[in-house]
């Protein structure tokens, strides 16, 4: 069977070495050693403690570790996480707040399919809770998806987020990180021509790829470079028989990962050294910036094969969103057919995963829209991770987009909270 083989191949040195680190740790720590003392077994037990951590992490979905927010009473109010829809490739989640009145903006978080989970915005989700409802898409690991629920590509990923903005109605703001951009531009445009009272209010897109031709980077690099046939040679994989999604084609997370600490290979290598040494010496601690870091850095996901290969083709190659060409079924999507719902896009000067330019493409796509209803910020200094989640994002951005939120908000009380449902 197509890649099995190698998919448990990559498990099984992921697996070993976990072992192999917990093996260390374990026998350098031993109480007889320290009849005789020496900084050899305190390296090796830290070697081992950070090595055992790390690849244990690659298998683990985080928990968004989100427990309370200070509301306007000076009082702290209890995050739950509710799922409002349950589709088989991902959920909407709602971040509700107890005992607080909701909150009249509604923020709907696009988080990004390319390896990691959705906790991976915990930071950009902490932030906007004391002002804002927030709604999230919690993709599913493909890995643990049967193959009965069938495939999922770009087209169903945007019938996905038109779904989720249906259900959460016209008054909500959408914000699409990275690589949903161009999806959910596409997912937006799609309501205005097909259920124009469905629309969202706003749409701020960060850092996303709408036109990838538009700067160059290594990510626009390597799908010119690689062909599709290599690709699908290179890449997919079919899940091993240790998963309920066995059988499944994906793009396997551990080599979404190989290609993201290759980017910056001597960082992460520095970074991993230093802790190993922080370690030996007793001053790295369970949460401590590096583990808070890589604890969610390392734990990555699958995604169907068909997603990726589509990205690719589709998005980086034939350029479907940037040429205003992007099919869902028998419809074409019009970007133009866009002209009510204000769209702001936020890049960051250094980003170079989608380089400035790469985002800012989506408001020459809006020909319907007014130019007052359209925005643009070019955050000075600031990389990919940091116009989303870092100093850039607390400081600046996210300032602004709650500013060009209420700009475009309609007077009036919020939107009741809807019931929960489960669909299929």
């Amino acid at each position: 069977m197509k890649g099995m083989l190698t998919y448990d191949l990559m498990e099984t040195a992921r697996n070993t070495n976990e072992w192999l680190g917990a093996t260390a740790r374990a026998m350098a720590s031993y109480p007889a050693f320290g009849l005789a003392p020496h900084p050899f077994f305190n390296v090796v037990a830290a070697w081992g403690e950070v090595t055992e951590r790390s690849f244990a992490r690659m298998v683990a979905k985080p928990d968004w570790g989100i427990r309370s927010v200070v509301g306007d009473d000076g009082r702290d109010h209890i995050i739950t996480v509710e799922t409002l829809v349950t589709k088989p490739f991902g959920n909407l989640i709602h971040f509700k707040a107890a005992g607080r009145p909701p909150k009249p903006r509604r923020v709907f978080l696009v988080a990004p399919m390319s390896g990691h989970y959705a906790t991976l915005l915990r930071s950009t989700v902490a932030s906007l809770l004391p002002d804002c409802e927030v709604y999230v898409t919690d993709w599913h690991n493909a890995r643990d998806i049967p193959v009965s629920e069938g495939k999922f590509d770009i087209e169903d990923y945007t019938l996905y987020l038109v779904d989720f903005m249906k259900f959460l109605g016209p008054d909500i703001n959408v914000i699409a990180i990275c690589q949903p951009a161009p999806l959910t531009l596409a997912a937006t445009a799609y309501l205005a021509e097909q259920e124009p009272e469905a629309q969202p209010r706003t749409l701020t897109l960060i850092g996303g790829p709408i036109d990838p031709d538009a700067a160059a980077t290594d990510v626009t690099d390597f799908g010119r470079r690689v062909t599709m046939g290599q690709l699908e040679r290179s890449m997919i994989q079919r899940v091993g028989f240790k998963y309920r999604g066995a059988g499944r084609l994906v793009y396997p997370g551990l080599l979404q990962l190989q290609s993201f600490i290759s980017m910056n290979g001597e960082r992460h290598g520095k970074a991993f050294t230093d802790q190993i040494l922080r370690a030996a010496k007793g001053e790295a601690g369970d949460h401590d910036q590096h583990n808070r870091f890589y604890d969610e850095y390392l734990a990555v996901m699958d995604m169907t094969a068909e997603f990726y290969l589509t990205t690719v083709e589709r998005l980086f190659k034939r350029r479907v969103v940037a040429r205003n060409v992007f099919t869902v079924g028998d419809k074409q999507v019009d970007i133009g057919k866009i002209t009510q719902v204000a769209v702001k896009t936020v890049e960051g000067e250094k980003d170079d995963i989608s380089a400035p330019g790469q985002c800012l493409a989506a408001l020459a796509l809006c020909t319907g829209l007014p130019d007052s209803k359209k925005a643009s910020h070019l955050e000075p200094g600031a990389g990919h991770y940091g116009i989303f989640a870092g100093k850039s994002w607390r400081d600046n951005i996210r300032p602004l987009v709650l500013r060009f939120i209420d700009d475009n908000a309609e007077n009036g009380a919020p939107m009741k909270a809807k019931p929960a449902i489960r669909a299929v």
